[in-house]
């Protein structure tokens, strides 16, 4: 049974999304720890066609969850496409020492340019209209390549902004052009992968019956 709290706590979470520009029909947003999009916004439940779980990426799965609208009181709401309908994500390339990471920055750079260029300059003019709403600082949102070395690889990491509902296609065309460029670059530029090595192990002290035998191990 419901409590009796439940009605105006609910109803009172309607006049807010109603009339705060919390969320509407057609938004992206998280709300009470669910991820979907926005399908219905009634007095007592907002109803969302819910993405993610089991389902990797932003996806649907198929399932329609129904929450009180109170939870708009008890948790943060995100809101994936309100005033900024593009989100920053990033890719990371393994580049193996001894390549040529010059030209894996710049094979890179091209990628970014066929792939998401479009939307980087889409995203420039919505962001200028951010800026102006809120106090915060003017962004770059045109791609951003970075690098950084570790003891295993060199780490050529892509930041760029995309639209909400194709991360994940946009992740797999990024993905795919980037190892046809490294293809066709005939082995100056390499994909690096993790390596084990094994290093020769002290020698073991075996006692057997008052008897001391010493085995060298090696691998």
């Amino acid at each position: 049974m419901v409590g009796s709290s439940f009605w105006p706590s609910a109803a009172a979470g309607w006049i807010a999304v109603s009339f705060g520009d919390f969320y509407k029909p057609g938004d992206r947003i998280e709300l009470g720890g669910i991820r979907g999009d926005v399908i219905d916004v009634g007095v007592l439940r907002t109803t969302l066609m819910e993405c993610g779980q089991w389902v990797n990426g932003d996806q649907y799965n198929g399932r329609i969850v129904r929450i009180a609208n109170s939870f708009v009181f008890k948790e943060p709401v995100f809101n994936y496409s309100a005033d900024f309908p593009f989100l920053w994500d990033e890719i990371m390339v393994p580049i193996k020492y001894g390549s040529d990471y010059r030209l894996g920055r710049e094979l890179l750079e091209r990628v970014a340019e066929e792939v998401v260029g479009e939307y980087a300059r889409n995203a420039e003019a919505a962001w200028l209209d951010v800026v102006k709403k809120f106090l915060i600082e003017k962004a770059q949102v045109t791609p951003v390549i970075t690098l950084a070395a570790n003891e295993n690889w060199i780490e050529l990491t892509l930041r760029y902004v995309v639209d909400y509902k194709k991360r994940r296609l946009t992740k797999d065309r990024l993905f795919t052009r980037v190892l046809e460029e490294i293809d066709a670059t005939q082995g100056q530029v390499g994909i690096a992968a993790s390596t084990l090595n094994i290093e020769k192990l002290a020698p073991l002290e075996v006692r057997v019956a008052d008897e001391v035998r010493v085995r060298g191990l090696t691998t």
